[in-house]
């Protein structure tokens, strides 16, 4: 699998994902083109992938692709905070 195909596959998913979990009575439902890839890699047969989408919800998903099984696996994250540290 190519790194397009499988950015691809994890796009499809992340959208059914979001789609399933969002809250009904907003009437807010995502697309392809509301996902969006923060960084990608492939080693191998495998691929890992974190994505996010144009949603403020502070979520954030990887997508790692097991080749020799042809399974792929997602966690989703919620961003809690962003803290700024000083030395």
């Amino acid at each position: 699998m190519n790194e397009q195909q499988f950015l691809d596959w994890c796009k499809d998913e992340i959208v059914k994902y979001t789609n399933n979990h969002l809250d009904k009575s907003d009437n807010k439902q995502i697309t392809k083109d509301d996902v969006f890839m923060v960084w990608c890699v492939k080693v191998l047969q495998n691929n890992k992938a974190l994505l996010s989408t144009t949603l403020f919800d502070g979520m954030y998903y990887e997508c790692t692709y097991n080749g020799d099984k042809k399974e792929m696996y997602i966690d989703a994250y919620k961003k809690w905070e962003n803290k700024k540290i000083v030395r």
